[in-house]
């Protein structure tokens, strides 16, 4: 018998398909100095406590030293958990992230009197402040938001004792992190040359996209295999991280964690019901769509495991890494020299870890501070996915690149709601440029199916998992347990109602829920949709060049926090208070669907 195929280890990774960390701290050693300092540096908030109503002056010091202290954790915190995500079973990394973890958290219980400090004093006094010190009127935004969370800011105690208890309430996710990660051991399958592979979370998105069904069908089956192993376990993880955020809303003097969880950047929930609303309403979309990939593969049965693989056989469009820097690079032209400029640095200066390794965290993301370099993580292979992936992250770290360069640190970060409007803008001129460019019809069937299956996973997908997130807070706050089979099966009855009456009930599907990190991110997952909904409005005025588009979006990247979200998007030319938007996504999506089903009958009658 063959030897399965193994992952490499990280040692055994060309140093170019790395990322280079050294800029944050030049070794280990640097990071201990840096946490030892700013381990004695917190002890200094005793000190400043009570000071902020003893005049203007003294008022801002204890903003700056707020600032100041969460800017350097920030930055010791984003090199352990990179170090950690390189290679999750190096205990050295584990236990350093840990540390990190452990000292964000006594930053926050040292600092936790600010916000309640500031509200114990008036409008009149603050306000007068800012008359009195020009040096405060940069925070005005800052202050103004602490304001707006008056109803929801505890006494000083207890704030304490809830910033104190962060790695208490982070317990639940740590855990499913660490046995997701690092701890579940995948079986080893055959692909489609009848080598034995390894698999993992990796792995197992590219053999989903395989033209060969038994592949498909035995890495489905042995994937959730393992996760039923452990179907208690995760419903346990689950369960525990939604009511902690039930109880944090409720002791928040909010309605709901859904309240909580989108109050923090202005968010009205009629944006989140807004977006399930009008993806329900054009679900007959989707199932049209899953009609179509059931009679192209010719299949009597659809199953989900046949989801993700290319309609039209092998993809007949593929990039190695090297060529999707080339490609990226050209697609995005249309972004203007300044945004090229920042891609270009991320490809020559060692931005991105490329290659997956053994323990490497799975997936994708742009990670960094506002004193370090925007990085990405990938777990590279040859696919047309992983240019989109690329582009996707780069879009991430150029927003942040941007953010960090033109905003000062108190607006250096952007919301997660305004996050993925950058990637997915970056998409959409992806998939416009593919679409202008490539005449063979076959790759140009092979592209449309892809942006449909994007808009498939980012717009009804996400959304089906955010109705499921809202689902499982409303029924633990009814006092109904979660248990794995109460999870199981209204999960598999969300999948039914998604995808339609053409998809095979399979009894896996039921357990996907486990295996999601999103589901662990605070009402994360609708942010997806509405913000790919969102970039397809600004790709096509961009790529239509439409007056100060392309400046409007420009400053947009620019503006960080500076603004609340809503009125960020609202500058760059999309109101996100009103469903317009998603249902100008939605038309797009049915003009491609319709000219892949022309296309498709041309190609058929020749």
């Amino acid at each position: 018998m063959s030897e399965a195929k193994q992952l490499p280890k990280r040692d055994e990774i060309e140093k170019e398909l790395t990322w280079d960390l050294t800029p944050i701290f030049k070794d280990d050693q640097a990071f201990e100095e840096a946490y030892t300092q700013l381990s004695e540096e917190i002890k200094t908030a005793k000190k400043l406590k009570g000071t902020l109503g003893n005049g203007s002056s003294a008022f801002l010091k204890g903003i700056e030293y707020l600032l100041d202290i969460y800017r350097k954790i920030e930055v010791i915190y984003v090199y352990s958990h990179l170090k950690n995500d390189q290679d999750t079973t190096n205990s050295t990394y584990q236990a350093l992230n840990s540390r990190a973890g452990s000292l964000y958290s006594q930053v926050g219980e040292a600092i936790a009197w600010f916000e309640p400090e500031v509200l114990s004093l008036t409008d009149e006094e603050i306000w007068g402040y800012f008359k009195e010190q020009p040096e405060l009127e940069v925070y005005r935004h800052f202050i103004e938001n602490i304001l707006d969370s008056r109803a929801h800011v505890l006494s000083e105690d207890q704030e304490a004792l809830l910033a104190g208890a962060g790695e208490i309430f982070g317990a639940s996710s740590n855990t499913f992190s660490v046995l997701n990660n690092a701890d579940l051991k995948f079986p080893v399958i055959e692909d489609a040359n009848g080598e034995k592979i390894q698999l993992s979370h990796g792995v197992y998105g590219q053999l989903m996209e395989s033209t060969d069904r038994n592949v498909r069908e035995s890495a489905f089956k042995a994937l959730y295999s393992v996760y039923e192993q452990f179907n208690n376990t995760f419903a346990s993880t689950l369960s525990t991280h939604v009511k902690m955020h039930n109880y944090k809303a409720k002791v928040r003097n909010y309605s709901s964690a859904r309240a909580a969880a989108l109050d923090g950047n202005h968010i009205p929930e009629s944006v989140y019901e807004t977006l399930v609303d009008v993806v329900n309403q054009n679900l007959p979309l989707l199932h049209r769509y899953v009609s179509l990939r059931k009679r192209l593969l010719k299949l009597d049965e659809l199953h989900m495991y046949d989801m993700y693989t290319p309609i039209l056989g092998d993809a007949s469009i593929k990039f190695s890494y090297e060529d999707a820097k080339k490609k990226a690079t050209t697609a995005l032209e249309p972004l203007g020299e300044e945004y090229l400029a920042v891609v270009n640095e991320a490809f020559s200066n060692r931005w991105i870890d490329v290659i997956e390794n053994q323990g490497k965290r799975s997936g994708a993301y742009s990670s960094g501070a506002y004193d370090t370099f925007p990085y990405i993580l990938m777990n590279w292979h040859d696919s047309l996915d992983q240019l989109y992936t690329l582009v996707h992250e780069m879009g991430h770290s150029v927003h942040s690149y941007f953010t960090r360069g033109n905003q000062p640190y108190v607006y250096g970060d952007y919301s997660i709601f305004l996050a993925e409007i950058a990637s997915t803008t970056n998409e959409n001129i992806l998939t416009e440029y593919l679409l202008e460019t490539e005449t063979d019809p076959h790759v140009r069937a092979y592209v449309l199916n892809h942006y449909l299956d994007g808009f498939k996973g980012t717009i009804f997908r996400q959304t089906q998992f955010a109705e499921f997130e809202q689902f499982i807070h409303i029924k633990d706050a009814e006092g109904i347990p979660l248990t794995s089979d109460y999870l199981n099966e209204n999960y598999a009855k969300l999948n039914v109602k998604y995808y339609g009456p053409d998809v095979v009930e399979d009894d896996e599907i039921a357990l996907e829920w486990s295996r999601i990190p999103h589901f662990y991110y605070n009402y994360y997952v609708y942010q997806y949709a509405t913000g790919f909904s969102a970039a397809s409005a600004l790709a096509d005025k961009i790529i239509k060049k439409e007056p100060e588009a392309l400046e409007k979006y420009l400053n947009y990247l620019k503006s960080g926090s500076s603004d609340y979200p809503i009125e960020v998007m609202k500058k760059a030319g999309v109101d996100m208070t009103q469903p317009a938007y998603i249902e100008d996504a939605m038309s797009v999506f049915e003009t491609r669907l319709k000219e892949l089903e022309e296309l498709i009958e041309t190609l058929e009658k020749k």
